[in-house]
C-alpha cells in the first residue's frame, strides 16, 4: 500500500492516553535501578541549565577559531582522540595544541589557516549550556557570518592587539547592530604579543566604544585575552592586574552569568502554515513550525491574510496531541472551522497587527560579487512564502568607517544600505525589530537560483486585502502626535483632594494648546462615572482611557487622587512601553486641603481619605503655596526634558 509521505497518517480524534500505541521498542527497556540514580540525576540538571547562543565575529586572523578551542579545551569538550589530532610535537619534544584546529574542520580551512564556512560547536558548563558559532573573518566570507550570528544572543567580536580596530571589525559590529543581537563582547585579542600594555589596551577600548555607542547595543565589555596562552578566558590572568582590580572578570564566567534577552513576545503568536495535511475525509491540519509566541488548545485565532476567525480545536504531534506548544515546535493544528487556507496564510492572535503589504523599505547586506540592479526581478523568500519582485531604488548605503549614510544606486558585495521594494503579491510580515522572523527574508537570483542579500524589514507601504483592495496602514500614536509637533505622554497628577491639581492641570492644558500642541485633562467633574478616589478595577478603568486619548497622540494630563502607591506603579509600567510617562505629586497640609474643598461647596473630609505619597516622583508641587503660573512653567520643562515637546 502507497502511503504518502507528505501527510501523516494523523487519527481523525485524539486518542486517550491509554490508547496511544507504545513502540515495542520502548517496552523493552528496563525501568531505572538504584544504580542508576546518578546519571538520572546529572541528566536532570543538565536539561534544567539555561541556553545561551553566542556568535564570535570580527576580521581574519584575529584569533576566533583559536577562542573558541580554548574554550572547549578549558571546559572539556574535548574527546581525547580529536586533541590527539590537533596536538603535535616542537623540536625541543613540547607538545603544542593548534586550538584552531578543533572548529576548522575542512581541508581548506586548515590549508589556508582561516575560517570558511560556519562552524557550531556545544560546550557546557555547571551553570550553563552553550551553542557557539564560530564564523569567517574574510571579507568574502561576510555571509557565512550575518548567517551564524541570525540566531545568537551574544557576539563575542575579537579584535587584533596589534593592529586595532580594522574595517571588518567595524563591518562585523555593524550586521551585529543589525541583527538585534543584544550585547556584544569584546574581546582585544593576542595581549601578549604587545606584552599585555594597558595602553594599548585602552586606545583600543576608547575607539571602538565610540563606535559602537552609534550602533544601539544593550551592553558592550571588553576583555584584554591572549587566547592561545588562555589570559582572562577561563581564569583571571596575573599578566592583567590592572583589569582584575577594575572589576574585570574572565570571558566564560561574564558568558556563564550573563542575562539572555527574550526574542520576542512570548504571547504573539506567528504560524506560519508550511503543509495542509489531509491523509483522509476525516482529517484536515494545517502543520508548520511555530515562529513565534505559544498557543493552546481553545485559543482564538485569525488567518492572514483572509481576516477569518476560528477556534484552536487540536494541536497534534507524532507523539500524540498537547494542550500548549511554544516556539520553535513543530506541530499541525486542527481549527474548529472550516476555512481556507494554503501555504503561506499565517495564524496568528486576533489582536495581533501582523501587516500585510506589497511595499517594502528593508535593510539589505548583499552577498553577491555581482552588484544589486534595481528594476530587475528578483525572488524574495520570507518565512514559508516566495514571491517576485524589484527593488525599486536604494536609499543610501552605509559608510562602514564613520557610519555615514551615503546615497548610492546600487550596492556591491558585502556593502550594507537601505533599499525600498516593489513585490508581485502581498507578504504577511512585521518589522524585524518586532520579530526577527516575520521581519526578515533572503533575496534570490532568478537565474543563478543564488542567495543574494539578506533583508530586515524596516517599515512597508498599504496593508492589503485578501481580494487585493489596499488598505490604508493605520496611523499610529507617534504619526498623530508628529503633527502637532510633540510626542504622546501621560502626565499623571496625583495627591490629596484640595491639592490644586485640577486648576494646574487645566493652566497646563490652556499653555500647551495656546503652544500649538494638543492635550486633554482627565477631569473627575466630566467623568463622573470613575470615582475621584478611584482604585482597582476603576482605577484600571481610568488607565485604559487615558491609553486611548494617548495612542490619539495626546498628552494626557490625568488629574485624579489616586491614593494607591501600587496602582499608580501599575500604571506606570502599562504605559512606558509606549508612552512617555511623569508623576507630579501635589503635596499641601490637611488644614489647606479642608479649606480649599469648604470653599469649591465639596465634603473637606475627602482631603482625610487614606493616600499612599509616591516614593520618588518626577515633580513634586507645592500645594500650601500654590503659584499656578510657576507651576506651569516647571511643568513644561519637565515634558521639554523628556522630549514630549520642543522649547
Amino acid at each position: 500500500m502507497a502511503i504518502d509521505h507528505r501527510s501523516p497518517p494523523f487519527p481523525s480524534q485524539a486518542p486517550a492516553d491509554a490508547e496511544r500505541p507504545v513502540s515495542s521498542l520502548v517496552q523493552t527497556i528496563p525501568a531505572p535501578d538504584q544504580a542508576d540514580a546518578e546519571i538520572l540525576e546529572f541528566l536532570g540538571d543538565y536539561e534544567r541549565r539555561s541556553l545561551l547562543r553566542f556568535v564570535t565575529i570580527g576580521s581574519v586572523d584575529d584569533g576566533k577559531s583559536t577562542l573558541i578551542g580554548r574554550l572547549l579545551y578549558e571546559t572539556g569538550g574535548v574527546f581525547d582522540d580529536q586533541l590527539a589530532a590537533v596536538t603535535s610535537t616542537e623540536q625541543d619534544g613540547s607538545e603544542v595544541i593548534n586550538f584552531a584546529n578543533l572548529t576548522d574542520g575542512l581541508v581548506a580551512e586548515r590549508e589556508q589557516g582561516i575560517t570558511i564556512d560556519v562552524a557550531y560547536r556545544y560546550f557546557a558548563t555547571k551553570r550553563r549550556k552553550f551553542i557557539i558559532a564560530d564564523t569567517p573573518g574574510h571579507v568574502q566570507y561576510t555571509r557565512n557570518m550575518a548567517t551564524g550570528a541570525s540566531t545568537a544572543d551574544a557576539a563575542v567580536i575579537l579584535i587584533d592587539a596589534r593592529l586595532g580596530v580594522l574595517q571588518q571589525s567595524r563591518r562585523h559590529a555593524y550586521i551585529a547592530g543589525l541583527l538585534n543581537i543584544p550585547t556584544l563582547l569584546v574581546a582585544v585579542n593576542k595581549m601578549d604579543l604587545v606584552g599585555f600594555e594597558r595602553a594599548t589596551y585602552e586606545a583600543i577600548v576608547a575607539e571602538f566604544r565610540a563606535f559602537t555607542d552609534q550602533l544601539g547595543f544593550a551592553n558592550v565589555e571588553f576583555f584584554p585575552v591572549s587566547a592561545l596562552a588562555g589570559d582572562n578566558i577561563v581564569e583571571p590572568s596575573s599578566r592583567t592586574p590592572w583589569f582584575r582590580e577594575a572589576g574585570g572578570k574572565p570571558l566564560l564566567e561574564h558568558l556563564e552569568s550573563m542575562e539572555v534577552a527574550s526574542t520576542g513576545d512570548d504571547e504573539r503568536l506567528i504560524f506560519p502554515v508550511q503543509l495542509v495535511s489531509r491523509p483522509d475525509l476525516d482529517f484536515r491540519g494545517y502543520a508548520g513550525t511555530i515562529a513565534a509566541g505559544r498557543i493552546r488548545r481553545g485559543d482564538l485565532i485569525k488567518v492572514l491574510p483572509s481576516g477569518k476567525t476560528s477556534r484552536v480545536e487540536r494541536i497534534v504531534t507524532w507523539d500524540g496531541d498537547l494542550a500548549e506548544a511554544f516556539a520553535p515546535m513543530s506541530v499541525t493544528l486542527t481549527l474548529a472551522d472550516e476555512i481556507d487556507i494554503s501555504r503561506g496564510d499565517v495564524l496568528t492572535q486576533v489582536e495581533n497587527d501582523l501587516h500585510i503589504s506589497r511595499k517594502l523599505e528593508a535593510t539589505l547586506v548583499w552577498m553577491h560579487d555581482i552588484p544589486l540592479e534595481t528594476g530587475r526581478q528578483y525572488l524574495l523568500k520570507h518565512m514559508t512564502t516566495l514571491v517576485s519582485g524589484t527593488i525599486v531604488k536604494v536609499d543610501h548605503k552605509v559608510d562602514m568607517d564613520t557610519l555615514a549614510h551615503v546615497p548610492a544606486d546600487t550596492l556591491a558585495l558585502n556593502e550594507i544600505g537601505n533599499v525600498s521594494l516593489s513585490l508581485n503579491r502581498p507578504l504577511i510580515l512585521d518589522d524585524y525589530t518586532q520579530d526577527k522572523t516575520a521581519g526578515s527574508f533572503v533575496i534570490i537570483d532568478r537565474v543563478s537560483n543564488v542567495t543574494v542579500a539578506a533583508g530586515m524589514i524596516r517599515g512597508h507601504g498599504e496593508d492589503y486585502q485578501d481580494d487585493g483592495r489596499a488598505v490604508a496602514r493605520a496611523i499610529v500614536a507617534t504619526e498623530r502626535a508628529a503633527r502637532f509637533n510633540q510626542k504622546p505622554a501621560v502626565l499623571w497628577m496625583t495627591g490629596r483632594s484640595g491639592t490644586g491639581k485640577i486648576v494646574v492641570a487645566r493652566a497646563l492644558e490652556r499653555r500647551l494648546f495656546d503652544a500649538g500642541h494638543m492635550a486633554y485633562v482627565f477631569d473627575p467633574q466630566q467623568l463622573t462615572r470613575i470615582d475621584r478616589q478611584a482604585q482597582a478595577a476603576q482605577f484600571r478603568a481610568l488607565v485604559n482611557a487615558a491609553e486611548l486619548v494617548a495612542d490619539a497622540g495626546m498628552i494626557v494630563i490625568v488629574a485624579y487622587t489616586s491614593p494607591s502607591r501600587a496602582d499608580r506603579a501599575g500604571a506606570q509600567a502599562h504605559f512606558q512601553d509606549r508612552f512617555a510617562f511623569l508623576e507630579a505629586f501635589f503635596d499641601a497640609d490637611l488644614p489647606t486641603c479642608r479649606s480649599r474643598l469648604e470653599a469649591l461647596g465639596r465634603e473637606p473630609d475627602e482631603a482625610s481619605l487614606a493616600y499612599e505619597p509616591p516614593d520618588d516622583p518626577d515633580i513634586m508641587i507645592d500645594g500650601d503655596e500654590l503659584n499656578i503660573a510657576r507651576e506651569v512653567d516647571r511643568l513644561v520643562r519637565a515634558l521639554e526634558r523628556r522630549g514630549v515637546i520642543k522649547d
